[in-house]
């Protein structure tokens, strides 16, 4: 079996997740290119999860820091500056967890999506196969009903603003991002935070998305984000790739072959120091 050398990969990290000091992200403008750059991204760095995110792009390999005036959280200005900009698209997406996806990569999520023929009535299927909730539902015919509202605002719409709905609509806004019918593209000065993300529908928001994905069809689209999620991390198992993307282990399977029959991943490697074979870009073999 091929052997993958510890320092290489760290070092190929090293580059893609940004840690070098001199390359440290300064500006929201080099974020965005470092966004478009990996692809995909974590907003913040998730725990038992490797992927590039801007925190550590920014700050350093360091956790996140409690402390409002860190110099890292300059990063949470830079995303709700940028939130109406659509230079990305930001929402809970990979692992339900705030994601960061360049545009170049969002018609390759959305064709993996359960996004089909017509938003204004898909959802409507989804509910009667059970696939929606009724809270799901009823955020999302708010923002149908109304345009872009404030979390504040939405919760009132769809009739869930009574404290023990709280954790009903929160899960509601979980799902409706990560299945692509909903996007934070704002921030507003309400509730007693005076801070409330806006958020739109993800058809109405990005109107060339339905379009753009379309074509694509969903072996291809695995295989493309696969192949980005490979260029970042270098070297990966296959329970890692999976537990990020959720795929059907069958599918993730198929995936997998067709990278290894074109070359562009090498099975079967062997870190350095380490008996667990993973999949590795075949230029670092």
């Amino acid at each position: 079996m091929p052997i993958l050398a510890k320092q290489r990969l760290t070092d190929y990290r090293r580059d893609t997740f940004r840690l070098d000091p001199a390359r440290r992200l300064r500006s929201k403008e080099e974020a965005v290119q470092f966004a478009n750059e990996r692809g995909f991204i974590f907003f913040w760095p998730i725990k038992g999860v490797m992927l590039p995110n801007l925190w550590t792009a920014v700050a350093g390999d360091r956790p996140v820091a409690d402390e409002h005036d860190d110099p890292g959280h300059i990063t949470w200005g830079w995303k709700d500056n940028l939130l109406d900009k659509r230079v990305w698209y930001y929402a809970r997406i990979l692992r339900r967890r705030n994601s960061i996806l360049s545009l170049d990569m969002l018609p390759f999520f959305y064709a993996l999506s359960p996004n089909y023929g017509d938003p204004d009535e898909d959802y409507l299927l989804q509910y009667e196969q059970g696939l929606m909730t009724q809270e799901s539902k009823l955020v999302y015919e708010a923002l149908l009903k109304e345009g872009p509202l404030d979390s504040i605002s939405l919760r009132r719409a769809a009739r869930l603003a009574s404290p023990e709905n709280a954790s009903r609509f929160n899960r509601a806004l979980d799902s409706l991002q990560f299945e692509f019918k909903v996007l934070p593209t704002g921030v507003a000065e309400a509730g007693a935070w005076r801070y409330a993300f806006i958020y739109d529908l993800t058809h109405r928001y990005y109107p060339n998305l339905v379009e753009q994905a379309g074509p694509i069809s969903e072996p291809a689209a695995r295989q493309q984000l696969l192949t980005v999620y490979y260029r970042s991390l270098g070297a990966a198992s296959r329970q890692e790739a999976g537990n990020l993307f959720g795929w059907r282990p069958e599918d993730l399977e198929r995936t997998f072959k067709v990278l290894f029959d074109h070359n562009i991943l090498v099975d079967q490697v062997v870190l350095e120091n380490s008996t667990v074979p993973v999949a590795a870009l075949a230029e670092l073999i």
